[in-house]
């Protein structure tokens, strides 16, 4: 083999190996988030400020879900979910994760390309050791729970130890040691039904691609709100302006339950936004600067495009 051949030979080696096929490329992560201008993690995933992660704790799905209506994303929420702990919402950052049902080509070139990267254990580990403090591991596991428990307890430290406590889970599948991984300090996640069975004739397909859970479609990268009565995945670049939303929401139903048990709101028990009453929420907010959990000049902001509405 000459020089050149060899030289040749190397080249394609390294271009073999540095496009993987389960693992979707920063390039492929950047065309599917490309109105995305902030931060990014190396993989390419858009990375929401950490802040945004606590304050979505605070809003309910449906201001959410309200907001991401009127910006025509029809197909962001899902339920109908059981939880290691259904009293603690979560929020993160979705790393995704596709898995299929099994067959043996597929299988075989998984496996080959997993040894090349040096990838450990079973497939269903593989995206376990992509997640950073803050993400959540998305999986369409197509809905299977029987035979198709993503993880057990085990898998279920691993997820705990590399989120650190602030993200969890999202499993379109099952899991198995549910009472094991509710121990396990700091996880926490939501998952189509538990079964003790393990997983069977179902392979790891993608790593950060786009995904459906259930009738929602996820990116790497999606804020994600977990909460007992459903999942909602906020497309990265509208997140901010989202979270804000549902936080003026919040604070205007706040103030007109107030007014509601004090018998000052007349009939007007979830309206009657005139000059007057948006004069009245701002000396509330006044004498409440507490409940704000954006910038007060982004609030006062907030109130002058209502008025202009």
């Amino acid at each position: 083999m000459n020089r050149l051949t060899l030289a040749l030979f190397l080249c394609l080696s390294v271009c073999a190996s540095s496009h993987a096929q389960v693992k979707t490329s920063r390039d492929r992560i950047l065309f599917y988030t490309a109105d995305w201008h902030g931060e990014r993690f190396p993989d390419g995933r858009p990375k929401i400020p950490d802040s945004l992660l606590t304050r979505a704790l605070d809003v309910s799905l449906e201001d959410v879900w309200d907001f991401l209506k009127g910006h025509k994303y029809n197909c962001q929420f899902e339920a109908g979910w059981q939880s290691l702990h259904p009293e603690k919402p979560f929020a993160g950052r979705a790393l995704t994760a596709q898995y299929m049902p099994q067959r043996a080509d597929m299988l075989k070139a998984i496996t080959a390309e997993g040894k090349t990267e040096g990838r450990k254990s079973g497939n269903n580990s593989w995206p376990i050791n992509e997640l950073v403090e803050g993400d959540v591991y998305v999986a369409d596991g197509y809905g299977k729970v029987i035979d198709g428990t993503l993880i057990g307890s085990n898998l279920g430290s691993g997820i705990a130890a590399h989120t650190r406590g602030i993200g969890g889970f999202v499993f379109d599948a099952g899991i198995r040691d549910a009472e094991e991984n509710r121990e396990i300090a700091s996880l926490n996640g939501i998952y189509r039904a538990y079964d003790p069975s393990f997983i069977v004739d179902m392979t790891l397909t993608a790593i950060n691609a786009p995904i459906r859970i259930g009738r929602a479609s996820v990116l790497p990268g999606d804020l994600v709100l977990a909460k007992h009565d459903g999942v909602i995945f906020i497309p990265a670049v509208l997140a901010e302006e989202a979270i804000a939303s549902a936080e003026f929401t919040k604070l205007q139903d706040t103030f007109n339950f107030e007014l509601n048990k004090s018998g000052k709101n007349g009939a007007e028990f979830e309206g009657g936004w005139t000059e007057a009453k948006y004069k009245a929420f701002v000396q509330w907010i006044d004498t409440h600067p507490e409940k704000l959990k954006m910038p007060r000049s982004e609030f006062d902001t907030m109130v002058k495009d209502k008025h202009r509405d």
